[in-house]
């Protein structure tokens, strides 16, 4: 008896693993997706920066058109715009999906901006063309929503041209963005990364991760669970 006891116990316990990693399937997505590019280059030959994120993290790789159809409906939400190439994103993630953990925040919807060869697939891009400003890549339907909706939180999209920088005469969701919405209006806007990170590769200090920190607690305080 004391043997099919132990048996049963074991089987049971691999059963609530198992399900426990099928439950959070969406937080493993988010995870193997920034992971899988540690120890990689990327096109221009520069290391990406490597990161470890936990498996119960709430991040949940979302289409933009998902995001458009909750601000519809004034739900509240985070929203995170960035991408696993991106190396500010790299920088900052570590921490947002670990306080997001702490602060038993039950989803943060990740919409990533580039391809797998980080060419855009949401928003706008404009370049310098012959001396002339010219928009090269159109942003979708859903990102013209965007930039009408947050436009009270986002920066102006400027674009560098030799020594100066030019204006495109519109706002810019960069990357990385994390928004808070209630009740489909946006209420903040962070960046995530630290004043003091002057290089989106260089190695992060205490300083900068406690930084860091405390961007994302105010942050994450702001929805009341």
């Amino acid at each position: 008896m004391r043997k099919i006891l132990i048996s049963i116990l074991v089987v049971t316990a691999l059963f609530l693993v198992g399900c426990k990693k099928e439950d959070n399937k969406e937080g493993i997505a988010f995870k193997e997706s920034y992971e899988k590019l540690n120890g990689q280059v990327n096109k221009s030959g520069k290391a990406h920066r490597e990161v470890h994120i936990k498996e119960d993290n709430p991040f949940v790789i979302t289409e933009a058109s998902e995001i458009v159809k909750m601000i519809e409906n004034k739900e509240t939400f985070y929203v995170y715009f960035g991408d696993p190439l991106c190396p500010w994103c790299r920088s900052a993630i570590e921490k947002a999906t670990e306080i997001a953990i702490k602060k038993n925040i039950k989803k943060v919807y990740a919409v990533e901006i580039w391809d797998d060869e980080g060419k855009e697939i949401l928003r706008d891009k404009y370049e310098i063309v012959n001396g002339k400003l010219k928009k090269t890549i159109e942003g979708t339907e859903e990102y013209k929503k965007f930039l009408e909706v947050f436009d009270s939180l986002l920066s102006t999209y400027e674009i560098t041209n030799g020594d100066e920088k030019v204006s495109t005469g519109e706002k810019r969701i960069y990357a990385p963005n994390y928004i808070y919405v209630e009740k489909g209006v946006p209420i903040m806007l962070v960046e995530g990364c630290s004043s003091l990170q002057k290089d989106s590769r260089e190695e992060l200090t205490k300083e900068m991760l406690e930084e860091e920190e405390k961007i994302f607690v105010d942050f994450y305080d702001l929805m009341k669970n």
